[in-house]
């Protein structure tokens, strides 16, 4: 419905949709202590900032959680996180 109504009103209004998704589903994953889901929903709203020019925002919000990790640096997840903390400039 967020998106329906964002594409009605224009693309900031789409966007405003899109951070509070991604927001709710980090809220969720970090109720479930989904450290991976977690990472997903950064790196989705990572990107969105990235694209807004909002570098800053997505790398303090990404790093953390990045540094997190102990293991498994091979998953697609964790490559993926690191490509794009390094085009943040992190």
């Amino acid at each position: 419905m967020v998106f329906a109504e964002g594409r009605a009103r224009g693309p900031e209004a789409q966007q405003t949709g899109m951070v509070a998704c991604f927001r709710q589903a980090l809220d969720m994953a970090r109720h479930q202590e989904a450290k991976f889901l977690e990472l997903r929903a950064a790196m989705s709203l990572a990107r969105l900032w990235q694209q807004q020019g909002q570098h800053a925002a997505a790398r303090e919000l990404l790093a953390p959680l990045y540094g997190w990790f102990t293991e498994g640096f091979d998953t697609a997840d964790l490559q993926e996180a690191k490509v794009l903390l390094e085009a943040l400039g992190a």
